[in-house]
């Protein structure tokens, strides 16, 4: 999933200075033909990570060939790690920048708020309109244009231990409360009940989002911060609830493999976790180990389903929990000399058998037309489910400088240690809303 940590801050300010020097006409970020005249050429696609499968890619690259005869398609990785840095200073360099890039949907409003990107408004209903993951959607927009759209998703649900909530007496919650007092009760000294670092934020605002509250609000261009609102205080304070009474982790973990601690004891022994929250793809770390026909020893995607399973986080009345969304979004390059060219790769990324190509390799597809091709089994059910209700952080310029400073990690650290939310929520905010709006 693209839940990154990287350093960001400064990356807006350095972006609308280059953009300022570089000689792109308006026309060129607007949606027209732009760039340079766009006959056989060659342009760069930028994927982030190792989530787009080979296969996916000699289809990208193959089709592309043959539906622009003369041009070719060259597709190139970056890490995750480097990815904004490289942007920054690719993007405004017409001569080196990529044509289409793949970006972590909490880094899209850092480039989609200073213009690094054309608008797709466009072609937004060609490429599948109100059909496309809403949330993505949301947060590639600014000044209520498109200049990012969904890629894939992916989305996190509980895994649990079922032979120990069933030799607990407990049943799969149908509320929040359920789900905490359930937690609660399973832990023991070698055993969390619900596994959780006191730095993971990313899983805690969910208790956020489940009682209508929100991280930050937007008015009129100008962005708040909400920790302060009574709805957001009554989830964090559930998260300190659930944390302290669920986990045996320390409060200054973050980004733990969750799964591992789900799996039997290399030795036999309990798991160290009876619950964990994760995205889906973390099933094939979870299971019993078996033999894969190349002779590596993996684990079996949890196929004994009276030991392992999953539910969807509980809302506070039953339902769903709003959970934090994973995935990433594409865009092309206001720079790009070929953005006829890029557009006509988006116009295959989005094409249904394109889309569906996705949902087969596990990765929900941008479009709910093609959901149904992640299958039909309780995994991909979950995975939809709790990805139509998922949410996304605030889509404000200066997100990528607050990730980039681990402010939330910093807070819910201080929230898992004790401390008053209260005053927590209100010292955050004055800290946080000047760097939503580019100033911190």
């Amino acid at each position: 999933m693209k839940i990154l940590r990287f350093a960001a801050l400064g990356v807006a300010a350095t972006l609308a200075l280059t953009a300022c020097s570089s000689d792109t006409s308006d026309d060129a970020t607007a949606g027209s033909t732009g760039g340079t005249d766009d006959g056989a050429a060659e342009i760069t696609l930028w994927v982030a990570g190792a989530d787009t499968p080979q296969e996916l890619r000699d289809y990208l690259v193959d089709t592309f060939a043959e539906e622009n005869p003369g041009s070719t398609l060259v597709i190139e990785e970056q890490s995750w790690g480097d990815l904004v840095t490289k942007l920054t200073t690719a993007l405004p360099d017409a001569e080196n920048t990529p044509d289409v890039v793949e970006i972590g949907n909490t880094q899209s409003p850092t480039f989609t708020t200073i213009g690094a990107f054309r608008d797709l408004t466009p072609l937004y209903e060609e490429l599948g309109g109100d059909d496309l993951l809403q949330s993505f959607v949301e947060v590639g927009k600014a000044d209520g244009k498109n200049y990012a759209l969904p890629y894939y998703f992916g989305s996190r649900y509980m895994f649990y231990r079922a032979d120990l909530w069933s030799a607990a007496g407990l049943a799969v919650p149908t509320t929040l409360e359920e789900f905490s007092t359930s937690v609660k009760a399973l832990r023991t000294d070698a055993t969390s009940g619900f596994a959780m670092g006191g730095q993971d934020w990313r899983n805690g605002i969910s208790w956020v989002f489940a009682n209508g509250g929100e991280l930050a609000t937007e008015d009129g261009g100008e962005w708040t911060s909400t920790l302060s609102d009574p709805n957001t205080i009554k989830g964090l304070q559930q998260w300190q609830d659930i944390y302290i009474g669920a986990s045996n982790l320390p409060s200054t973990e973050r980004d733990v493999a969750y799964w591992d601690f789900i799996n039997d004891g290399t030795d036999g022994s309990a798991p160290a976790a009876a619950t964990i929250m994760a995205p889906g793809w973390a099933r094939w770390s979870i299971g019993d180990l078996t033999t894969n026909d190349e002779g590596e020893e993996v684990r079996d995607g949890m196929a004994d389903a009276t030991k392992f399973d999953i539910f969807a986080l509980p809302g506070v009345d039953g339902g769903i929990a709003p959970v934090f969304a994973g995935g990433s979004n594409l865009a092309v390059s206001a720079t790009s000399q070929h953005p006829e060219l890029a557009e006509n790769l988006l116009r295959i990324i989005y094409s249904e058998e394109y889309q569906t190509m996705l949902g087969k390799n596990g990765l929900g597809p941008a479009n709910s037309q093609y959901v149904s091709s992640l299958g039909d089994d309780k995994f991909a059910q979950t995975m939809i489910e709790t990805a139509a209700a998922s949410k996304l952080t605030p889509a404000a310029p200066g997100w990528a400088a607050v990730e980039g400073a681990y402010v939330y990690e910093e807070l819910f650290q201080k929230i898992a240690d004790g401390g008053d939310v209260t005053a927590l929520a209100k010292e955050y905010d004055e800290k946080l809303t000047p760097m939503l709006n580019g100033q911190g």
